[in-house]
């Protein structure tokens, strides 16, 4: 697996992991409101790194970097459970520095326990009703 930065010619496979990766994990969202664009919205002013193997991206993980925070961490569902995440997570270590912070949505079990067993601590819950959602941190 190779963890590089993402480029332009990236923006169309990483929309797209974007999109089914929420429709497939987010069950307490909409999932008839999320589009392709939400990627770039949601990624404005970050840095973008990509988890690819055999020219196939397989998740991304944007960076806000002047606050050393890791803003999205996706991998397409079709390769979860496979190191992609743990990877993007090291290289996401590797490229700021600490402590790194994060949030993530109360609601999403899976990724809490992903981060909790990458060594990630929980700081405080924080967001309203049926918006809740972690910080936390990485030192």
């Amino acid at each position: 697996m190779n963890i590089r930065v993402a480029n332009n010619l990236d923006y169309p496979a990483l929309r797209l992991i974007y999109l089914e990766s929420r429709r497939k994990s987010f069950h307490w969202a909409d999932i008839e409101e999320m589009t392709l664009e939400d990627f770039d919205k949601d990624t404005v002013g970050e840095f973008i790194i990509l988890a690819e193997e055999n020219n196939r991206i397989l998740g991304f993980a944007s960076l806000y970097l002047p606050e050393n925070f890791i803003h999205n961490l996706f991998v397409h569902p079709n390769f979860f459970g496979k190191g992609v995440g743990g990877a993007l997570i090291h290289a996401s270590i590797e490229k700021m520095n600490k402590p790194l912070r994060l949030k993530c949505v109360s609601k999403n079990e899976k990724a809490m326990k992903f981060y909790e067993n990458k060594g990630w601590k929980k700081v405080v819950e924080e967001g309203e009703t049926g918006e809740r959602y972690w910080v936390m941190v990485f030192e």
